[in-house]
């Protein structure tokens, strides 16, 4: 019987992200990585949403609701625009619905 043959590596290179672009990438998900962020985000991917209703839907205080809105925005996930005396949040990041479909798949869905 022969021996099992070798695996060989391929004869090209992987294609790599830049260090310090997947450096940007992890601190990006840590500022997702927080259960009142993620619901925001499934929110926010159905429409606008004021921080008040965010807050509510969290069961959070809306000063503590903002800190976390201004993380994400900080990052580039989110965008707000004043109507009045308003501020309506929405996602601008377009792949935050692929992160989140991720997620629902692996932990359950959208229930709850």
């Amino acid at each position: 019987m022969a021996p099992p043959a070798a695996k060989t590596r391929p004869a090209k290179r992987p294609r790599l992200t830049p260090l310090d672009a997947l450096m940007q990438a992890a601190e990006c998900l840590k500022t997702l990585a927080h259960p009142h962020r993620l619901r925001m985000v499934q929110m926010l991917l159905q429409g606008r949403y004021t921080v008040r209703e965010l807050a509510e839907a969290c069961g959070i205080p809306s000063h503590m609701a903002s800190e976390h809105l201004r993380l994400m925005q900080r990052c580039g996930f989110l965008t707000s625009e004043k109507e009045g005396r308003k501020a309506y949040y929405q996602i601008v990041e377009k792949h935050l619905s692929s992160i989140m479909a991720c997620i629902e798949a692996r932990f359950g869905g959208k229930n709850g």
